[in-house]
């Protein structure tokens, strides 16, 4: 059992001043010793972070945030099984009526595929991922 963190976890972390230690701590003191880790998608969003701020010393401090975030968490690949998995998941949700933004749908599909749950502070963005477990932290 393990965790996934959502992007949106450590861009307002980042945004706070608070560094990946202290949103691991956070994790484990509410989780328990598990593993925590990413999905390649919130690689995607923390770079595109860096480059869309509007100052270079916010650039600088989202660049360091991310670079910490980076050698301190595994990052787990989209995988062929995973991408299946969300295809599935959103064909399925699709023929229901049901939206589930990209970046969601394979952050919640990597978690499925580890048997872990994905940690958030956009539950309503999770919600329509069956069989996903969704915590706060």
């Amino acid at each position: 059992m393990g965790l996934i963190l959502d992007t949106c976890i450590l861009i307002a972390s980042e945004r706070c001043g608070e560094a990946i230690e202290d949103i691991l701590r956070i994790a484990r003191a509410t989780h328990g010793e598990i593993d925590i880790a990413l999905s390649a998608v919130s690689v995607v969003e923390l770079t595109h972070g860096i480059y869309r701020a509007r100052t270079e010393a916010d650039r600088t401090r989202r660049r360091i945030f991310a670079e910490g975030v980076f050698l301190d968490l595994i990052v787990h690949p989209v995988t062929l099984e995973i991408a299946q998995l969300a295809g599935r998941i959103e064909g399925e949700q699709a023929a229901k009526g049901i939206a589930i933004a990209f970046e969601d749908l394979v952050i919640g599909a990597t978690a499925l595929h580890l048997n872990f749950d994905v940690a958030t502070f956009n539950v309503q963005h999770f919600q329509y991922i069956p069989g996903l477990n969704i915590v706060t932290l």
